[in-house]
């Protein structure tokens, strides 16, 4: 299928001259952000956003050695095979459909979500939507590449295996989550914490994993909901990286029409489990009330987290606008949650 927008292409052949990340471990958001910004019609401000954002960049690190089908093993989670593990997804999609290098790839990278606060994934759901949407561009299956090959290299899977097998809903957990004792800081830090802080597991597993592909879709989408409106309330604990709460399972929401179905439920707990470390390491501990969204469209929304013009901003609006438009009921709460953003990132941040 031919890509219908040329924009994104160039604009990913822009970023694919940069490396994964950035200042030691600061991912590179510009596939998620331009992706976004071409999904929401605002192709005009994608090549001006990237002016200034690929000042911040790096080159591609240093490749090492090709990465095998033998030992692929030893490289997952070796931060220093960024560029051997994006040659090696370049070179698998270039033979095989990409849907079946995806299905292969996902229940072995599935485990280390929490790598790199959950970056890889989220770009790998920006990925995916683009190839489903508008088309299988030669730049777009580059990025596919890029995102599974960042997500191997980051591969970090939670210090706390869960089960999730009680009755609950996303959205009564969330709010009964504990935090961890020593907040704030990297990401791992928190991880850390995570088997010793009481009452987390608990939580964790007291929800519900249904037995039905489209039960499963549904709590899925549950949980993106749940994880944004949270953030409406609970985001200025911390502002920027809160937001991967919402935007990983979300991530995870938008590949599921690219996977077998029996991989469905394991996303599902997957996504849970990583929205729900996030949530208790970087969560305010009383809520906030977040802005009034009543007079806004959703269009205004996201418009307003183009002119902010920061990545996490509106990669975050993106995901609330997704909330706003799977129901009626709580779309304010969703894009009032939007310009909470707005209104705690920092745009130097």
């Amino acid at each position: 299928m031919e890509s219908t927008n040329g924009t994104l292409n160039e604009a990913l052949r822009r970023l694919h001259r940069s490396g994964p990340e950035f200042r030691g471990f600061l991912a590179n958001h510009g596939p998620m952000a331009v992706e976004a910004l071409v999904r929401h019609g605002r192709e005009n401000a994608v090549h001006r956003w990237l002016d200034g954002y690929t000042t911040r960049l790096e080159e591609v690190p240093r490749r090492l050695a090709p990465i095998t089908d033998a030992e692929w093993r030893e490289a997952l989670g070796d931060t220093g095979r960024a560029a051997d593990w994006s040659d090696y997804f370049t070179r698998h999609i270039a033979e095989r459909p990409w849907r079946e290098v995806l299905a292969e790839w996902w229940p072995r990278l599935l485990p280390g979500i929490a790598g790199a606060a959950a970056h890889p994934v989220i770009r790998v759901g920006h990925a995916v939507r683009a190839l489903g949407e508008g088309g299988e561009d030669e730049a777009v299956l580059a990025e596919l590449a890029h995102a599974l090959g960042y997500w191997a290299a980051r591969h970090t899977p939670l210090p706390a295996e869960v089960a999730p097998a009680g009755h609950s809903t996303p959205a009564r957990a969330l709010p009964d989550l504990p935090r961890v004792a020593e907040r704030g800081g990297l990401p791992l830090r928190g991880y850390a914490q995570l088997p010793g802080t009481p009452g987390w597991r608990e939580t964790v597993e007291s929800v519900r994993v249904p037995g039905t592909p489209e039960e499963i879709r549904e709590q899925l989408t549950a949980l993106v909901r749940a994880a944004t409106l949270h953030y409406g309330e609970f985001g200025h604990g911390n502002g920027v990286m809160l937001v991967h709460a919402a935007t990983a399972p979300n991530a995870v929401l938008r590949t599921l029409p690219a996977l077998p179905e029996e991989l469905w439920a394991p996303s599902l707990t997957t996504a849970w489990a990583v929205t729900a470390a996030i949530t208790s390491i970087y969560a305010a501990d009383a809520p906030r009330p977040a802005p009034d969204a009543s007079s806004l469209v959703p269009e205004e929304v996201f418009e307003r987290a183009v002119e902010h013009g920061d990545e996490h901003v509106i990669k975050f609006a993106d995901t609330a606008l997704d909330v706003a438009a799977a129901a009626d009921e709580g779309d304010e709460r969703a894009l009032a949650a939007a310009l909470n953003a707005i209104r705690l990132i920092d745009r130097d941040d």
